[in-house]
């Protein structure tokens, strides 16, 4: 609570500040992972690409990850103008924005669909439903694994049991988890650690990149392929302080999103191969599905994600299906 509190009265006297001095605006930011994540070391980047080029015009203050405010709440933050930037996935926050699963069933990369207009779309969505305005999408290009304790045993359909499975989940992919008939648990990745060394759990679904830094690879010793979904980590801020900024500040934050959102795409992709391979050595196997099974999986996986966003709002569907498949 004293957190919370905390970042109420800095709100406030960030617009007192804005004010007094309209030279330079700080922005306050959070990200949904610890610091030590690979995730939140992106942010770290990018904030100080933000910083080093926005001297005398626009900073971002990074006032820390989860323990500061909680990934499923950030997105929550950010639309009451608590948090003026985030650095957190679509799926952390569907209830505001359903549309937002788009960017893990997405077939594109992010600068493909800034040049078909998906882009614009989405990011009227996200204004209209979650007063923010989307910066970038970051670290794409990889997918989800799911990871077990136990070694799986391949059918003759080229799948696994997964109904022996009790698997960690988010809200990104708890259905597409449960269609397969997996039992799912729904937690945050700091409460994972201690669920897989008490048996709670006995899977888990997240990237390869970041997987370590939690110390998950302590318990699981098999990653099943292949991935799933893409990973939908996107920079957002508040619209309503967007619209306040100068359109210096403006044409500096969305330059170097671009910049960063390429940049991080390739970046993820090697450190992802890198990381595969370091647990991997350290005695991590995997276990490729194939055949009939591996197609089951892949097509499951797709007519979740559509199938959610359908069922909870539809009027938009045919045209992210033109931007995003």
């Amino acid at each position: 609570m004293r957190i919370w509190k905390s970042l109420v009265l800095a709100a406030l006297m960030s617009g007192v500040a804005g004010i007094a001095t309209a030279e330079e605006v700080v922005l306050n930011a959070v990200h949904f992972t610890p610091a030590q994540n690979g995730y939140a070391q992106s942010f770290l980047k990018f904030v100080q690409k933000v910083n080093e080029k926005g001297k005398g015009v626009v900073q971002i203050n990074v006032r820390g990850g989860p323990e500061v405010v909680p990934p499923i709440q950030q997105g929550a933050a950010l639309k009451s103008g608590l948090i003026d930037v985030i650095d957190t996935p679509a799926g952390q926050f569907l209830e505001l924005v359903p549309e937002g699963e788009v960017f893990s069933a997405s077939t594109k990369t992010p600068w493909e669909v800034r040049e078909n207009g998906g882009w614009d779309f989405i990011s009227g969505i996200f204004e209209k439903k979650a007063n923010a305005h989307l910066l970038a999408h970051v670290d794409a290009g990889s997918g989800f694994n799911i990871f077990t304790i136990d070694e799986p045993k391949l059918n003759d359909e080229g799948s696994i049991d997964w109904s022996s499975l009790k698997i960690r989940s988010s809200p990104l992919y708890r259905d597409f988890l449960e269609s397969l008939g997996a039992t799912v648990i729904v937690q945050a990745p700091g409460d994972v650690y201690t669920s897989l060394e008490r048996g709670v759990v006995n899977a888990n679904a997240y990237t390869v990149f970041g997987y370590s830094s939690f110390g998950w690879d302590k318990f699981t010793k098999y990653r099943v392929d292949p991935q799933f979904f893409k990973t939908d980590v996107l920079v957002s801020i508040n619209k309503a302080k967007w619209d306040a900024l100068s359109p210096e500040a403006q044409k500096l934050l969305a330059d170097t999103a671009v910049e960063y959102e390429r940049e991080s795409y390739d970046a993820n992709l090697a450190e992802s191969e890198k990381q595969a391979q370091a647990m991997i050595d350290g005695g991590q196997k995997v276990i490729s599905l194939t055949g009939a099974g591996r197609d089951k999986f892949l097509a499951a996986a797709t007519q979740a994600s559509w199938a959610r966003m359908t069922k909870r709002d539809p009027s938009n569907i045919e045209q992210l299906k033109k931007f995003f498949q």
